[in-house]
């Protein structure tokens, strides 16, 4: 229900409470002192915010260092141009929505103060053109890298060694580029040298730096986009990136980031037409863009960075008549893992997400590539061990503009071996029998006596069984139902046949004779003869008497095994053996 409110808002705005929405300043410390002027200013992530907006001055709020730059979803920032010395510098942190900007979360400022500078800055480089490079566009601008302490910078470029026939030495502000008022000659050797300056100085004898340029010809324009246009907002994301064609150009590389000059989406993508199609934009994200045109024998330089930012898509996103995140993504609990027994027929599954379409893939391992679709719809029978993946999707979006939201959940499917039940031992104890049930497999398994519910246990033993048949259970613990069982007949008359006795006089078990289980209806033997090992008759055991006392013509006989033949009023005959212990 909640989903389908927020479908008919579909305007989501940031949180309200600066508690909740604001992020935490790790560096430099709110408070601190003696910070360097070249410090990068860091922030804990709030999730499923789209975009940053950092500005930097010298008052709460202020902009006058740095003003309102977007960062994207970066949680850092370093000036451009350093910070002032021995300065209180306030932080403002803006939570951008694209939603809503109307709305967006203006963070309370927070302040530090910079390091007194008290020595000249080190020398710089250059960074566009760099020392050495050849065929460079005669309209290039050029770029020189921060020297932390610096306050603005000295330029000179000529066409000699220590030249200024194009700019004498000039001290151009603090600034990090320069526009010559006219193009450089072509195919010429330009040199240039940058020194940056403070209140205490500068360095002695910076380097001159020096680069080609190509012939006028070969110089090359730079482009700029036609569709989405820089700033656009909402784009869809599919969209067609399309860019101004450049004359001379034979191609354009192409770099998109979620950071200013980021290339984590596209690294200079090579395209010879000036477009191109894009499938599956992140949504609520700002994206920066680079275009460079190119030929064989030159590229563009200096071309700038432009910037859109997506459609809303499935979230992350802030309701603030919650206050809390909310997602449209299916929410998909399902199982890991699933153990099959044997034999037992196709393993039959169910979503248990209620959702508008779903998908079930057998794949080639747990996070692998789709081998086959094997269901599309809420329930899919599977049967064979292997890998899988359900999908399920819901669609979201205003009307006319829905998109699909997705949630999966990989898991495996065993197959597990039925346990064999090789045999069950059984042995006494007073009135009581005891059960060794011997197994054979390759599952994991546990054990129950005459209820296939159980209770389980991990001992094949069974002590205290009562006297009769039981049934033993074998049951595979991770085997989705897998269960063995037997009959154990036991026969009761034969129970009754003690299967040792002690004739040492102390008057316990000095006789061996039948005694009857309690749970046995009334049986006469006819007779019962004692025989040795090699069938040698010892003794007739007369009814009624206390038994055989383990002697032979008044003498008593050694430890060993002895045998017995009973014979019962209706003719049955049993017969086993027993031991005499001494």
């Amino acid at each position: 229900m909640l989903k389908k409110l927020l479908l008919l808002a579909w305007v989501f705005l940031p949180l309200l409470s600066f508690g909740q929405s604001c992020p935490q300043v790790l560096s430099p410390a709110p408070g601190s002192t003696n910070v360097p002027v070249d410090a990068t200013i860091t922030w804990t992530e709030i999730i499923g915010v789209p975009n940053y907006v950092i500005s930097i001055g010298t008052t709460p709020g202020g902009r006058d260092i740095v003003s309102e730059v977007s960062v994207g979803i970066n949680t850092s920032f370093t000036p451009p141009l350093g910070l002032p010395e021995n300065t209180e510098i306030f932080v403002t942190i803006t939570l951008f929505f694209f939603a809503n900007p109307n709305d967006n979360v203006v963070c309370p400022s927070i302040s530090f103060r910079t390091r007194d500078v008290t020595t000249p800055p080190n020398c710089t480089l250059l960074s566009l053109p760099q020392d050495g490079d050849i065929d460079v566009n005669v309209r290039t601008n050029l770029r020189w890298d921060f020297a932390p302490g610096a306050t603005s910078y000295l330029l000179r470029i000529g066409t000699s060694m220590n030249g200024g026939e194009i700019l004498p030495e000039t001290n151009v502000g603090n600034v990090l580029r320069y526009d010559p008022p006219v193009d450089f000659p072509g195919n010429t050797e330009i040199f240039v040298q940058v020194t940056p300056i403070n209140e205490n100085g500068q360095p002695a004898n910076c380097p001159i730096e020096s680069f080609i340029t190509a012939d006028v010809a070969q110089s090359l324009d730079c482009s700029q986009l036609l569709f989405p246009i820089n700033g656009a907002t909402n784009v869809p994301l599919t969209p067609l990136l399309q860019w101004e064609e450049v004359a001379g150009a034979t191609g354009y590389r192409v770099s998109i980031g979620t950071t200013p000059g980021g290339t984590d989406i596209l690294n200079e993508g090579i395209f010879r037409d000036t477009s191109t199609f894009v499938i599956d934009f992140t949504p609520n994200t700002l994206l920066f863009i680079t275009i460079v045109p190119f030929n064989d024998s030159v590229e563009a330089t200096g071309c700038g960075v432009e910037s859109f930012s997506t459609s809303i898509g499935c979230g992350p996103f802030f309701d603030p008549t919650i206050g809390d995140f909310v997602s449209f993504f299916p929410e998909l609990d399902f199982p890991d893992s699933f153990n099959v027994c044997e034999d037992s027929g196709p393993l039959e599954l169910t979503s248990n997400t209620i959702a508008q379409q779903y998908r079930w893939t057998r794949i080639s391992t747990l996070g692998g590539s789709e081998l086959e679709v094997i269901s599309e719809n809420i329930v899919v029978e599977i049967e064979e061990a292997g890998f899988y993946r359900l999908e399920v999707t819901d669609f979201a979006g205003p009307a006319g503009d829905m998109f699909p939201c997705s949630s999966s959940q990989d898991f495996e499917v065993q197959i597990t071996e039925s346990a064999n039940i090789r045999s069950v031992n059984v042995d006494t104890e007073g009135e009581s029998l005891v059960f060794t049930v011997n197994v054979s497999g390759n599952g994991d398994y546990e054990f129950a006596l005459n209820d296939i519910n159980g209770p389980y246990q991990d001992s094949n033993i069974f002590r205290n069984a009562p006297l009769g048949n039981n049934t033993v259970f074998v049951r595979d613990r991770n085997g989705n139902g897998c269960i063995s069982s037997q009959l154990v007949e036991v026969d009761l008359v034969a129970f009754g046949f003690p299967k040792f006795f002690t004739p040492n006089g102390d008057g316990v078990n000095d006789f061996w004779k039948f005694r009857p289980p309690p749970s046995l209806d009334i049986i006469e033997f006819i007779s019962i003869s004692i025989f040795d090992k090699f069938g040698k008759l010892l003794f007739q055991i007369p009814p009624n008497s206390d038994g055989w006392n383990g002697t032979f013509n008044g003498r008593p006989l050694p430890s060993s095994d002895y045998w017995f033949r009973a014979i019962a009023s209706d003719n049955s005959v049993f017969q086993g053996h027993f031991t005499l212990k001494r």
